[in-house]
């Protein structure tokens, strides 16, 4: 078939001709012992023909060969994969081109991706292929609703449209999301085997009526859409129901696995919280064992030194208040800084061995007071008067 015929001049008569040709169609009566496979090879065919590139219209014609075939006939779950191939790979051929036309070694590869244990070879896919070719009398040519939605949506968005309320700025805009909203309805179309009672092109009207009424767009069914398929809302209004019901629950899915992720990612956040939370309690906590003996005896040996020269520096402060106790250059200020170190008490450490004379004699003038404090740093000046100074005065 032409591509996009709906937009030629011949649109018209196309859509006449697939129009009688639906009259004709088998009548399906959904017997088949493996109805309960029917979803699971629709996703297989689903994910071989989107991977091959093919049309909707190819996709849409080999489910429906292989509803019809498994409605007549009983056969067994390997044979249905046969089937199934053989149904996509007749398809493609009536409707694609032939450089697009799946070939074996790709149908067996993707099998193979799909999980599906199932190994085909020439012989038996072209023995499948005369099988169904003779179970419809050699006549494939089978109107789907995926053959009538784009002539149908070329016409779906008019200028004097009202978008929420408003009129349309840019109906092309609107019209490109009109188009995913109605293929979206299409593919379900062909997972609830019930549409099947429905004629192919009261399908695909009702998918375009159904996407203006989601986004909105008022009137929802216009008088041109009527005239050009044929049917009036009150024809489409059981077909609308039920997409609009399939689309709420599509919603309510969506919503529910959006929580679920949503409250996962929480429990995984908090289990993380309480896993660094644990790592940080084992960093810092205080150690458990007890330092031993020997290890206090050592550290007592640099302990108590410090503080007898500390405990000194301080006596030697408390005396240094006492005018005649200490003079410059005496040398009985020295001797008794040597006695009052000498006389701490020291309870276990032994004692710091300290040369005498302690105290250091300074000659100094009057004339560089401020800064013998720096150069010094040994002793403590004051006006008159050299003392000590401390064990740690830098």
């Amino acid at each position: 078939m032409e591509e996009q015929w709906w937009k030629g001049e011949l649109a018209a008569d196309i859509h006449r001709t697939l129009r009688m040709k639906e009259l004709q169609l088998p009548v399906y009566k959904a017997r088949s012992p493996q109805i309960g496979m029917r979803r699971y090879l629709i996703d297989v065919l689903t994910v071989l023909s989107n991977h091959c590139n093919l049309y909707p219209t190819s996709r849409h014609l080999a489910i429906y060969l292989l509803d019809l075939f498994m409605d007549s006939y009983d056969v067994t779950a390997k044979q249905l994969y046969i089937i199934s191939f053989a149904c996509l790979l007749l398809a493609s051929k009536f409707e694609e081109k032939e450089d697009k036309v799946p070939k074996l070694e790709l149908f067996n590869n993707l099998a193979y991706m799909c999980k599906v244990n199932v190994v085909l070879n020439k012989q038996d896919l072209f023995t499948i292929e005369m099988l169904l070719l003779e179970n419809f009398n050699w006549n494939i040519c089978m109107p789907t609703p995926a053959h009538y939605i784009d002539y149908y949506l070329y016409v779906s968005i008019e200028e004097n449209d009202l978008y929420y309320g408003w009129p349309t700025t840019s109906p092309t805009e609107v019209k490109d999301f009109l188009e995913k909203y109605a293929y979206y309805f299409l593919d379900f179309s062909v997972q609830d085997p019930t549409f099947l009672y429905f004629r192919p092109s009261l399908i695909a009207a009702a998918c375009v009526c159904a996407s203006r009424i989601c986004m909105q767009v008022s009137p929802a069914w216009t008088t041109h859409l009527e005239f050009l398929t044929c049917y009036s809302l009150e024809h489409l209004a059981q077909c609308i129901e039920m997409m609009l019901i399939y689309y709420e629950n599509d919603i309510n899915e969506a919503s529910n696995i959006k929580k679920q992720v949503t409250v996962q990612h929480q429990e995984q956040e908090a289990v993380r919280n309480l896993g660094y939370q644990a790592t940080t309690q084992v960093l810092f906590q205080q150690p458990s064992y007890h330092p031993s003996t020997q290890h206090s005896a050592t550290l007592s040996q640099f302990q108590w030194p410090v503080q007898d020269l500390c405990s000194a520096y301080r006596e030697s402060l408390q005396q240094a208040h006492r005018p005649s106790s200490l003079l410059v250059g005496s040398t009985d200020s020295s001797l008794h800084s040597n006695t009052a170190l000498q006389a701490s008490p020291q309870p276990s450490a032994p004692a710091l061995p300290i040369q005498t004379p302690f105290a250091v004699q300074v000659a100094f003038g009057t004339e560089c007071q401020h800064c013998l404090s720096t150069v010094c740093g040994s002793s403590y000046f004051s006006d008159n008067h050299s003392y000590a100074a401390g064990c740690f005065d830098y």
